[in-house]
């Protein structure tokens, strides 16, 4: 597949090329979320050349690494290897499917050290998981960046609509949104929600608007996260791993979302699958929002490791896990409000964790639960989603009695409003809620 899709990442990759602190890259993420792509994309636009070196594809070229680390002398005979010159920082050098070979892993510390005048970025399917069991992995002599699914601001762009973008991103008063712009937007949501954000889905649904082709890709590439597991799992642990990830949306469609054991097997407890968790968490392929007793600084602080929801990497791919036909998009607002809001609420885990947030959530003894809480520089702020248009908002008011934040933050199909000192948020414009806080704390509050 040609490349297509415009990503963010790109800008962030290129303010690593300029960094005057820069190290060798690791470019981490899901299987199949467009990291070979993207990197190759940013080589192509920012370097003279691209150096491109496959370990899955082409194994024969771990022999380069056996013999020595020294970055200079694999410079050379990488270059002869491939019959391509290698500048420095004129070359962008990429090794991809690093997972397979750990000796290449463990060079970029040398390169780091003693020739860092050589652009270096890694990439890899589990690279999270590998990097765990990886000897001598040099911490601290690499740069991480993270590359997840598109995010909706990224599905606009490939739709076409970057005037509606740039009016998004242009918004300087909290106030309404016009009426045809939400429908649109709305309508364009119900369409990303099924989708998602996988490259290939949204390349499939951009050239055909076909539903059902989509949805094959989602079911090819759960497939392939089903042999991921075999392959690289350890043998003790893939039953546990494959029981956790069949669970997933059957613990979003609870009323309750916290994770239950039981869910998986009868007396199931939770040293039975913690390894199974940590594995499908450092792949990738799932968000672990943990519980907090209390609002405050630090929030991490206040987490309760044995309380938490998991939501999966794609929005896209837990309606296919879920089997989420595609008629509901033809009925009004019903796909906001399938499997009890699980769909809104996994688009907006990711699209926080795609913006850089840290994801915590908060009840109170049955009687509320904030869905997220989120700390933005110096303030905390509670986020509750509402998947319908209902403007009921309980558990805020429980939270503002008890903890009088400076502002409430509600994410609804609503439009765009601002009631005294609750600010509704249209789904729509969770990428941009870090410019509406902004936004929000220039303007003076009346309670």
């Amino acid at each position: 597949m040609s490349y297509e899709l415009k990503r963010s990442i790109i800008s962030m990759l290129k303010a690593w090329k300029m960094d005057e602190l820069r190290k060798p890259l690791l470019l981490m993420g899901a299987r199949q979320v467009g990291k070979t792509t993207v990197l190759r994309e940013f080589g192509r636009v920012s370097y003279q050349n691209v150096v491109y070196l496959n370990f899955e594809d082409t194994p024969s070229l771990k022999r380069l690494f056996e013999d020595t680390l020294k970055p200079r002398v694999l410079v050379n005979a990488i270059s002869l290897e491939l019959g391509v010159e290698i500048l420095p920082g004129k070359s962008l050098i990429i090794f991809d499917e690093v997972q397979e070979c750990p000796q290449a892993l463990n060079s970029l510390k040398y390169f780091n050290e003693n020739a860092n005048e050589y652009h270096v970025a890694a990439a890899g399917s589990l690279l999270g998981v590998k990097l765990s069991h990886v000897k001598g992995f040099p911490v601290g002599k690499v740069d991480f960046l993270h590359c997840y699914p598109l995010s909706f601001t990224e599905f606009l762009e490939a739709m076409g609509e970057a005037r509606l973008i740039d009016y998004m991103r242009s918004i300087s008063v909290i106030e309404p949104l016009p009426s045809n712009l939400h429908e649109k937007l709305l309508q364009l949501l119900k369409e990303y929600l099924y989708v998602g954000g996988m490259p290939e889905a949204v390349a499939a649904f951009l050239h055909k608007k076909d539903f059902s082709q989509v949805r094959k890709i989602h079911q090819a590439i759960l497939n392939a996260y089903s042999l991921d597991f075999s392959k690289y799992a350890p043998p003790q642990h893939l039953m546990k791993i494959n029981q956790v990830w069949d669970s997933v949306s059957g613990q979003l469609a609870k009323e309750n979302k916290k994770f239950i054991y039981s869910m998986i097997r009868k007396g199931a407890r939770a040293a039975d699958f913690e390894v199974a968790l940590q594995w499908l968490k450092e792949a990738g392929l799932i968000h672990k929002v943990y519980h907090i007793t209390a609002p405050k600084f630090p929030l991490d602080g206040y987490q309760q490791f044995d309380y938490f929801k998991i939501y999966l990497v794609d929005v896209g791919l837990l309606g296919a896990k879920s089997n989420l036909p595609a008629n509901v998009l033809l009925h009004g607002n019903q796909l906001f409000q399938e499997f009890r809001g699980s769909l809104i609420e996994n688009f907006v885990a990711e699209s926080l964790v795609c913006n850089q947030y840290s994801l915590y959530y908060w009840s109170s003894e049955g009687k509320a639960e904030i869905d997220f809480v989120l700390q933005d520089e110096d303030k905390i702020y509670p986020l509750e989603i509402k998947s319908g248009e209902s403007s009921k908002k309980q558990s805020l008011r429980v939270y503002d009695q008890k903890y009088s934040p400076e502002l409430l933050i509600r994410c609804s199909p609503l439009n765009l409003k601002q009631d005294a000192k609750l600010l509704n948020c249209p789904l729509y414009l969770i990428d941009q809620l870090r410019e509406l806080l902004r936004l929000n704390s220039s303007i003076k509050l009346y309670f």
